[in-house]
């Protein structure tokens, strides 16, 4: 007998986290032979792989198997390629993707079983943050997935939809805007995409190094691919932030009026810049200092946060739009 659901999960060089996504579904409340798990493996790791045979001895041990498959990628390519690979080689009707720093609820499977015995096509369940004790800049984070309306960590979609629209576009080669992609796809094909609050996915987010944010600011090219392929979409349903990216692009051209007026001796020029850009990086460092008391080094972190921003922020953009050949800005 076919099952019910195919449980894709992407997966790289985080065995611990992976076993503990894996326990989770193993508490699923649904019965275990109508669902079955393919891990999609994009480093090939035998420590990986392991952990996925491991859960499965564990399982089927306790008396209740499920069927539980291990593949390997090759090649890095991109959550977009391996959760592509992950739905096509899957036997169930509905394919439900999840990450593995994720924890499905035990009511997961079953909550969205119900809503396609009444016919949906395409859902998107409730993605519960659970951020660090303490505050951090991470908040940031934890509010855009809030926000989020459509999450490959928590989404289930009939295999012929996934079909029809191609799956995955795989130029999105990192965790960025390639649910957005898929969800703007169906839409488009005019696949209703249905609410399932009920389908709850815990997501804890993990602290991380202070300049792993600035990181994130590589994002901005693959905005612009999203705007390229869906510019009508964007911009109905992605937040924009134009007060913000004016703010980043008018500090970046005051910093180089600035620098230009010391290089030539303009010294109003120079000065004119720099306060420009003085103030606006002031003003930056203010809205993200947390709400308790401040160290030294929390201070240092996120000032050297708000100077480099802008930067990386205006520069990615440019990249996307030329890469792309957009005018994303």
């Amino acid at each position: 007998m076919l099952p019910a659901f195919s449980v894709v999960i992407p997966t790289y060089q985080q065995p611990a986290l992976l076993l503990k996504c894996l326990d989770a579904l193993g508490r699923q409340r649904l019965l275990h032979d109508q669902f079955e798990i393919i891990v999609v493996d994009e480093r090939n790791s035998s420590e990986t792989e392991t952990a996925v045979l491991l859960f499965a001895k564990q399982i089927a041990r306790a008396g209740t198997p499920i069927d539980v498959r291990y593949l390997g990628q090759s090649e890095r390519r991109g959550l977009a390629a391996a959760r592509n690979r992950g739905w096509r080689a899957a036997r169930g009707r509905v394919i439900a993707f999840t990450d593995d720093d994720c924890l499905p609820e035990p009511t997961w499977l079953s909550s969205a079983l119900i809503c396609f015995q009444r016919g949906a096509q395409v859902l998107s369940g409730q993605l519960r943050v659970h951020l660090p004790n303490q505050p951090t800049p991470l908040d940031r984070t934890a509010t855009f997935l809030k926000r989020a309306e459509f999450m490959a960590a928590n989404c289930f979609c009939r295999k012929s939809s996934l079909d029809l629209v191609g799956g995955f576009e795989e130029a999105f080669d990192t965790d960025w805007r390639e649910d957005s992609d898929l969800q703007f796809k169906f839409l488009q094909m005019g696949i209703p995409i249905t609410k399932c609050p009920e389908a709850v996915v815990v997501y804890p987010i993990r602290p991380c190094p202070w300049y792993e944010l600035l990181q994130d600011e590589r994002n901005n090219c693959y905005d612009a691919l999203l705007y390229k392929r869906h510019p009508d979409l964007f911009r109905e349903r992605i937040p924009t932030y134009r007060r913000q990216i004016i703010g980043y692009y008018t500090s970046v051209v005051s910093i180089a009026f600035g620098l230009i007026g010391l290089l030539s001796g303009q010294v109003n020029l120079a000065i004119m810049g720099l306060c420009i850009w003085a103030v606006l990086s002031t003003d930056r460092v203010l809205h993200h200092l947390p709400n308790r008391p401040v160290t030294w080094l929390v201070l240092k972190h996120v000032t050297l946060m708000a100077v480099a921003t802008p930067f990386l922020s205006v520069y990615w953009r440019l990249y996307g739009a030329v890469k792309y050949r957009v005018l994303y800005l």
